[in-house]
């Protein structure tokens, strides 16, 4: 169920309070050391990728449809896990 705007204006407020406050702990409950190991499983998955993406090449130019298949395959295994890090929340405390 979706916030009102008077709700979404309180929540606000409330957050601005708390970082004044107590900006470490804010820091903390945003989730920025998450957000940084989100960040690397994305860079990760991104390298990964390009690694696919040499197979596939390779399968291709010397004609060896598994090596193709097989970068393809880790091509697109490597794209949903940097979705999914991407998209993933941490959990609430």
């Amino acid at each position: 169920m979706p916030l009102s705007e008077e709700e979404l204006r309180l929540l606000e407020q409330m957050e601005r309070a708390l970082s004044e406050e107590d900006p470490k702990f804010a820091s903390t409950l945003r989730g920025s050391s998450f957000r940084r190991a989100a960040r690397q499983r994305a860079i990760f998955a991104g390298v990964v990728f390009l690694g696919g993406v040499a197979l596939l090449m390779t399968g291709a130019v010397t004609e060896l449809v598994l090596v193709a298949v097989g970068g393809f395959l880790v091509m697109l295994a490597s794209a949903t896990y940097a979705l999914s890090a991407l998209r993933s929340r941490p959990a609430p405390h």
